[in-house]
């Protein structure tokens, strides 16, 4: 029998979501070899509040990121970038528009000592 092994988070419920999130937090322990203590010593966490984490219980999300960090996982939040994108249409209207000379704003400007620049 194959497994469906894609997470389709939209379908899941919030605390679904929560206990696959405390699921990864658990593995990322044990495949440290490290004790709930352990972890929540490194992330200046007490061992209740991981303990909670894992289970699929509510914490806060400084918690979490102390936890991901402690972990060392702090990767997986680079889903979160985000990046501004211009449209092709948009960065041509750019280049269209772009300065192609300097000139004064008065062409009828002098310089300060009276002189026409000639």
């Amino acid at each position: 029998m194959m497994v469906n092994t894609s997470n389709d988070w939209l379908s899941m419920t919030d605390k679904a979501i929560l206990i696959k999130i405390g699921a990864f937090i658990k593995q990322m322990r044990l495949a440290q070899n490290k004790t709930q203590s352990q972890i929540a010593t490194e992330a200046g966490l007490n061992r209740w509040t991981v303990s909670q984490a894992e289970k699929g219980e509510s914490i806060t999300l400084a918690s979490l990121v102390q936890l991901l960090r402690a972990l060392d996982a702090l990767y997986v939040l680079g889903q979160f970038n985000f990046e501004d994108e211009i449209s092709p249409l948009a960065y041509a209207k750019l280049k269209k528009d772009k300065r192609k000379r300097a000139r004064p704003k008065d062409i009828n400007q002098v310089n300060d000592n009276g002189d026409l620049g000639w």
